[in-house]
């Protein structure tokens, strides 16, 4: 009796490989998730030996894609990629849909992409160090465009401003898109966010990178500082990674880690990502889930000192 009630669970990895794994990306697509999880699709189909999905589904700024992986069966069939927004929108909501710690198992960090700040080329400053003096110099009078309140460009820019003692305007767009076609416009002073948000009017000469929010330089871009160097101790890295449903069962949700890991591991996804300026960094769980703990608490305290309400 006691091994027949076993022999479900001894079957559940092998009873998920018979099916298909889908990557839930709770963004439309064309975003960094969307095209993330189609980089990492081909290479988990091999590592896993079946075959991967990416299914879109976006909503709530992320949250109803997040809720539904967390109702998923928990059987490895169904993971979650998350990012950075994942440990935003509990600080700024007065109810979220699932709890991001209890109704999930962490798989794997996927990598990493340092927020940077850019700069309008009608502004004096060269650099953040500048802008930062300028701002100080002309209180409220400099301003910050955003994806949307809540946003990872917003909360870098709240960061920012607590860091440096400076006060700007928020000025929110409805994305990332719309705020960097005004920075190059000229219309709005600054904008914080990754290098792939920024490149096509970087890469025409319409703004400029001010720094890099992250421990390094990035190759594709060595002579913009970072914010430590500029004496600026502000680091913001923006994060991808996957989540299982709780009780997903510890050998299997191992056995997902590994294949990413390998994935990661790849010169072909590094080379890959390397243009989008995002770092490989598979972490397992252990080191994935201490990431989400410590960002939810760091932007709770920064959502209350700031008090900052979603929209």
């Amino acid at each position: 009796m006691m091994l027949r009630r076993a022999l479900p669970w001894l079957a559940l990895p092998a009873l998920a490989q018979d099916r298909p794994l889908r990557i839930v990306v709770p963004f439309a697509p064309g975003g960094s998730s969307d095209v993330l999880g189609r980089l990492i699709q081909p290479g988990l189909t091999a590592a896993l030996g079946q075959n991967v999905i990416v299914e879109n589904r976006p909503g709530a700024g992320s949250m109803l894609g997040a809720e539904y992986v967390a109702r998923s069966p928990a059987d490895g069939s169904t993971l979650l990629l998350a990012d950075l927004p994942f440990a935003i929108f509990p600080a700024l909501q007065d109810r979220v849909p699932f709890d991001p710690i209890a109704d999930f198992a962490p798989v794997s960090l996927i990598g990493v992409a340092p927020l940077m700040m850019f700069g309008a080329l009608n502004m004096p400053a060269h650099d953040a160090a500048e802008f930062a003096a300028l701002a100080r110099a002309r209180p409220d009078t400099l301003n910050y465009g955003s994806g949307g309140v809540g946003a990872a460009s917003h909360l870098s820019g709240e960061l920012f401003q607590r860091i440096t003692g400076t006060r700007l305007t928020h000025i929110p767009y409805r994305g990332g898109g719309p705020a960097m076609q005004d920075l190059a416009a000229g219309n709005v002073n600054s904008v914080f966010v990754t290098l792939a948000s920024a490149l096509p009017q970087l890469q025409a000469g319409q703004v400029r990178a001010l720094g890099v929010m992250g421990t390094e330089r990035l190759a594709v871009l060595p002579a913009v500082r970072t914010m430590r160097e500029q004496g600026i101790d502000l680091l913001n890295e923006h994060w991808w990674g996957l989540l299982a449903p709780a009780r997903t069962p510890p050998a299997m949700v191992a056995r997902l880690a590994d294949a990413l890991r390998r994935v990661a591991a790849s010169p072909e996804l590094a080379t890959r990502l390397d243009a989008l300026a995002v770092l490989p960094r598979a972490t397992g769980p252990d080191a994935f889930g201490a990431l989400i703990r410590a960002d939810l608490a760091r932007m709770a305290e920064l959502a209350r000192a700031q008090n900052i309400r979603a929209q």
